[in-house]
């Protein structure tokens, strides 16, 4: 820690956060930094202090590891309470203290940052202010829920609380979170400049002065009534009241700001340890903030192969999906070769892109001339020459295995021995596929999802022969590009498609065994589930589900699980006609303005029964049916790493983050407990409830798939 005191009196404190967590002050660098505040705030010689971040990613600070641990609500809030005691020292001790800001300032920093008389920022694209918890699951605890709305007002604070928008510095400075912006580098002199002038004769808080009122009014005034009115439905409406740190994040500024500060920051400090404690919050910091840092940074990967650096890549076929591909390699700074077998098809792919780059340009997120030279790194042709020099090909054909052993071997033919070739299926096993190759270890699967250029997630497919280097230059384009890979054993369906297909069938076997349409969908919903199992359904395609069904039942005969889904699947399709929204009708009618409904005629297909299933036992069939299935693919070495199997499920079909995904559920009931209800769904609705041995073993031990 650097103190140093200037000839005006100022002390500029230096820290590096490297190691150092400030909302964790009995810890080593919190330690010391709190010590260090407090000898300047102490020291009679000391005028104003400046508190600068040596790092541009400033402030950007939470102790995610000790909340994930933490059990003991009194230990908690007393750890709250000692930061936030600490934070309200540095606003009532008398002397200006300032923070200078050379980038960002997010979660825990920006509370600190907010407890400073004044805040300057460099003005600098790249940094983003917000009160960031509730993306994790968190709620502010470091006295944000109470600074910010006596800051800019109730209004304008919720949805930066709720939401944890990132502002631009200039978006923050408008907001009125920040007093000034200056070009980078002259930060730290506008904040001296404040501490040698209006600081020395104003070294408060709005919120201490004489005669406070709260901005745009307070929460018995008609504004305030009607924010809250609103604000609960629509939050409530949102998220179906499955996230605890939204409805805190509520009720603590509505009873906080009513209060005084110091009251308030109490009342945060309580609801911040209810929130914590729970287990949607640390189900969502497991999967949000340690899962998707471990998938971004590779844990997978195999470690002893050097890095792969990217230049060109080939992509063959300019559809949809190929196109994407193409998009989203161009827009990472790579060259493209997109191939077809038309100048004409190979052109609309180009023009794919070119569309996505027009809207972008629309919008202000990129200019015309950065997307100009995004295109000019896509090359369209028709001539398998062109590939020379791809460090990679990946193949986004017709699923159908003659077609894409043709283009295998056109590739491989002008590519050096080295390149890597990848197939984009969904349904083919990567083995089998290999075999026409002629270097099957430079062989695997990449599964991107539809639309390639919204979805982050790519399955990495390991076929049999395929090489660990393979493996691990894989992972880096997929980094190189900006998607999060799970690593995929090869297997029917893979991991994804197969577990997805499960909640699927789950609603077409209820919708054959008499349960409403209407039930099961909201059921979906109320889950947690981004759609109901019919809705989503319609939107993969009726028709797609019944195609694979069949292959499925050809491929693997007896194996084939729910003949009440295939009934369904197939009833809709071959008799009826109902593809899917892609043909205007499926298990809803959809108009031509954007609308939907549920079919009428379902009712008179699949009548329902009698008595009908409580909406938790629907709940309850469609959450289980997908733990169940992804334990098996776990049990059965598809995926390797729970881990992998929830950042897939989260990515990949929107498992909802609350339950932790599809693993992190089963150890959030428990392992025993979930067994035991599986196998009560197993009597009352079929083996594919069954626990795989694994669970029941693991149930027998006591055993967890994450350390709690």
């Amino acid at each position: 820690m650097d103190y140093q005191i200037d000839p005006d009196g100022i002390v500029t404190l230096t820290w590096d956060l490297a190691g150092c967590s400030l909302s964790a002050p009995d810890d080593a660098g919190g330690t010391e930094f709190w010590a260090t505040v407090e000898r300047a705030l102490g020291d009679a010689a000391v005028k104003g202090l400046l508190i600068v971040p040596a790092q541009t990613d400033a402030l950007v600070d939470d102790d995610f590891d000790m909340l994930l641990r933490a059990d003991d609500a009194r230990t908690l809030f007393d750890r709250v309470m000692r930061r936030s005691r600490k934070l309200r020292a540095v606003e009532t001790a008398g002397k200006p203290v300032a923070a200078a800001l050379p980038g960002s300032a997010l979660g825990d920093g920006l509370e600190v940052a907010l407890a400073c008389h004044y805040r300057v920022a460099a003005d600098d694209d790249r940094a983003r202010f917000g009160l960031t918890q509730v993306t994790v699951g968190l709620m502010p605890g470091g006295g944000g829920t109470q600074r910010l709305p006596r800051l800019i007002g109730m209004q304008r604070a919720l949805p930066l609380l709720l939401e944890g928008k990132r502002l631009t510095a200039r978006a923050a400075l408008d907001a009125g979170i920040l007093h000034e912006v200056v070009p980078a580098g002259e930060e730290i002199e506008a904040a001296r400049r404040w501490l040698l002038g209006p600081g020395r004769q104003r070294p408060q808080q709005p919120w201490d002065g004489k005669g406070y009122r709260l901005p745009g009014g307070g929460v018995q005034t008609p504004a305030g009534i009607q924010t809250f009115m609103a604000g609960n439905a629509m939050l409530r409406a949102k998220t179906g009241n499955h996230y605890p740190a939204l409805r805190n994040v509520m009720a603590c500024v509505y009873e906080g700001v009513q209060t005084d500060i110091d009251t308030g920051l109490k009342i945060e400090a309580r609801y911040f340890t209810g929130t914590a404690l729970t287990s949607e919050t640390k189900n969502m910091l497991r999967l949000l903030h340690f899962g998707m840092k471990d998938a971004k940074g590779l844990a997978g990967r195999p470690q002893a192969v050097p890095t792969q650096e990217f230049t060109r890549v080939g992509v063959l076929g300019a559809g949809m999906m190929g196109a994407g591909i193409a998009y989203a390699t161009a827009a990472a700074g790579l060259g493209v070769v997109l191939l077809d077998t038309t100048p004409e098809a190979a052109d609309r792919g180009k023009a794919y892109a070119e569309n996505l780059l027009a809207r972008q340009v629309e919008k202000g997120a990129t200019t015309a001339k950065q997307g100009d030279a995004m295109l000019q790194r896509i090359t369209s042709t028709t001539d398998f020459a062109d590939l020379d020099g791809c460090e990679l090909v990946i193949e986004a054909v017709f699923e159908d295995r003659t077609i894409k052993a043709d283009v295998t071997r056109k590739a491989e033919a002008a590519l050096g021995s080295s390149a890597i070739f990848a197939s984009n299926t969904s349904t083919l096993p990567i083995t089998g596929l290999a075999q026409a190759s002629a270097r099957p270890s430079n062989f695997i699967g990449l599964h991107f999802f539809s639309p390639v250029e919204r979805m982050a997630l790519v399955e990495v497919i390991v076929g049999r022969q395929t090489s660990e280097e393979t493996l691990a230059r894989s992972m880096d384009y997929v980094r190189a590009i900006g998607k999060t890979p799970i690593v995929v054993r090869d297997a029917r369906g893979f991991y994804t498609s197969r577990v997805f297909a499960a909640y699927l069938a789950e609603g077409l076997a209820m919708l054959a065994q008499g349960v409403k349409p209407a039930l099961i969908d909201n059921a979906g919903r109320m889950a947690g589930m981004p759609l109901g199992p019919l809705a989503l359904a319609d939107e993969v395609s009726v028709e797609l589900i019944h195609m694979i069904n069949r292959q499925t039942r050809a491929d693997t005969g007896a194996t084939f699980v729910d003949p009440d889904a295939e009934r369904v699947a197939s009833e809709m399709v071959e008799r009826l006609g109902r593809l899917g929204r892609k043909a205007g009708k499926g298990f809803y009618d959809y108009s031509a303005g954007g609308g939907k409904a549920l079919w009428p005629g379902l009712a008179e297909r699949f009548p329902a029964a009698p008595t009908q299933p409580a909406v938790d036992v629907v709940i309850e069939r469609l959450i289980m049916i997908q733990s169940v299935e992804a334990a098996r693919c776990l049990a059965e070495g598809v995926v390797t790493r729970p881990m992998d199997a929830d950042i897939g499920a989260l990515l990949g079909w929107g498992y909802p983050s609350f339950r932790g995904g599809p693993i992190g559920w089963i150890d959030t009931l428990g392992a025993a407990s979930f067994v035991a209800v599986a196998e009560r769904l197993a009597a009352a609705y079929g083996p594919r409830f069954a626990p795989p041995r694994m669970l029941e073993e693991m149930a027998a031990k006591g055993e967890r798939f994450y350390p709690r």
